[in-house]
């Protein structure tokens, strides 16, 4: 399993950026998939995640603000990210969910400023 995550980068506060992550060596539209993310001296979390019929779940810290979604034509999940807070930076990663250990990618920074 081959999962690579793109389109991090340094915005603002109250700023929006768009998460891909294209996916390969799975069948990509039986499996949940989420975003994951770790910011400095914390453990890594999960942010969302999405079924592969699109049934979705969110940490609270991210209800209202942030939307995942998926392409199963494209082997793709995204992460639209709004209103972003200097508390959202973090390496963003994605993974299935249940998560595989051995799929982690290198992840995408999002830099939040204040």
């Amino acid at each position: 399993v081959q999962l690579q995550a793109s389109g991090g980068g340094l915005v603002q506060a109250g700023g929006s950026l768009t998460l891909s992550c294209a996916a390969s060596g799975l069948i990509f539209n039986r499996v949940t998939m989420g975003w994951y993310r770790q910011a400095p001296g914390k453990q890594r979390e999960l942010v969302a995640s999405i079924t592969s019929v699109g049934f979705i779940n969110y940490r609270d810290s991210v209800k209202g603000r942030f939307s995942i979604s998926r392409d199963n034509a494209k082997n793709t999940v995204y992460l639209q990210m709004n209103s972003l807070k200097p508390e959202d930076t973090a390496v963003y990663y994605c993974n299935l969910f249940p998560l595989l250990q051995n799929a982690w990618g290198q992840g995408t920074l999002v830099t939040v400023s204040s």
